[in-house]
């Protein structure tokens, strides 16, 4: 019995433990570090509501605590009947208006910022050559796979986000098969990618947060929607306004013209990726102005200045492990991503020189270094 009892005194420390670790979080995932004004405004929603129940907890507390001290049958005795309060008034009102007064303290903050924030009418403001003067972005999700459109400035790209800091970025969320949910954890709350409709709202990123975290956040998918769901990530790779221009020119300068294989080994693996090879080109497009909503798998027109492959293989580190990450997926993308459109290719598939020179091939899909 008394060996049950200390096991029990645990107890409290675990759940005060649980309690702060679950505060703890990397800037660059974590919502309660908020790195945006959109972030920031739904962020102080929390606190309000965390300070708000608090309050209430330690009221009921007090009350509680004074309830079973002060009133003991100890010290009042067993015969004392305590007051009865049935019908006051005074206690009817308080503890009506009380609560109303709570709800209104929540509600009205936030319903005023969930209008705010639903607010994209900015989207749609032209200048007076009838361009549109927001950036805006066309965000499509797959099963396990994101693809982001630019329409007014004519490129696309997948699984990583490459937006401007310090300006409202709108987005056009929908789905292509299954209901998904789009959520950068950092920068704001998520919305759900639909399949029969749009939805449509806006983020900001902060240049000093973004900083802190190398520009680079993680976006995630926040619906479950298959087995690989957890799978379903997204980099969101954050730049200045003047280097986004650049990067915006570089894409679209890329998507006119066509560049030679700068070696053999990539001459090979182009032919590999092609149609008399693998016929890769067939759900993958490795131009950036072209693509957007048709392919049936990620365009690759910036595969190798990605953080990550397929969003979950660390594509940064040393060119060997960038390597053998690819490779990991080509051989084994269905063990990786189970579910996933694209499966995997064995060696009777693919021989091991044509996986190299594919390899090689993709890692040099480059169109803008910073």
């Amino acid at each position: 019995m008394k060996k049950g009892l200390k096991k029990w005194r645990l107890l409290p420390m675990i759940a005060a433990l649980a309690f702060i670790l679950s505060g703890c979080g990397e800037p660059f995932l974590s919502a309660l570090q908020p790195a945006g004004e959109v972030a920031q405004r739904q962020y102080n929603l929390m606190v309000l509501s965390a300070v708000v129940m608090v309050v209430v907890i330690i009221v009921v507390s007090i009350v509680y605590s004074i309830a079973i001290t002060k009133f003991r049958r100890s010290k009042v005795g067993e015969d004392v009947i305590p007051k009865q309060v049935e019908g006051s008034h005074t206690l009817e009102i308080l503890w009506t208006v009380i609560p109303i007064i709570l709800v209104l303290v929540l509600a009205v903050p936030t319903v005023a910022v969930t209008f705010a924030l639903a607010d994209t009418a900015e989207m749609e403001e032209v200048d007076e050559e009838g361009n549109r003067t927001a950036l805006v972005v066309d965000v499509r999700a797959n099963l396990y796979w994101w693809e982001f459109n630019y329409p007014d400035q004519g490129i696309v790209t997948a699984q990583d986000l490459v937006v401007p800091t310090d300006q409202n970025v709108y987005f056009n969320v929908i789905a292509s098969d299954v209901k998904h949910s789009f959520w950068i954890p950092a920068v704001g709350g998520k919305i759900d990618t639909n399949v029969d409709n749009m939805n449509t709202f806006y983020l900001n990123f902060d240049s000093g947060s973004a900083e802190q975290v190398d520009n680079l956040f993680y976006g995630k998918c926040a619906e479950l929607c298959g087995p690989s769901h957890a799978l379903m990530d997204f980099k969101v790779q954050t730049l200045s306004s003047e280097d986004f221009d650049e990067w915006v020119a570089a894409m679209q300068e890329a998507g006119e013209e066509e560049s030679e294989p700068a070696n053999d080994a990539i001459a090979r693996g182009e032919e590999v990726f092609g149609p008399d090879g693998q016929a890769c080109i067939q759900c993958h497009a490795v131009s950036p102005t072209s693509g957007a909503g048709t392919s049936q798998g990620p365009n690759l027109a910036t595969f190798g200045e990605r953080s990550y492959v397929a969003g979950i293989l660390d594509n940064r580190d040393g060119e060997d492990s960038r390597e053998e990450n690819i490779k990991n997926w080509i051989r084994n993308a269905d063990k990786l991503k189970p579910g996933n459109t694209m499966g995997a290719y064995n060696e009777d598939d693919l021989s091991d020189e044509d996986l190299d020179a594919l390899t090689e091939y993709l890692m040099s899909l480059k169109v803008y270094t910073e």
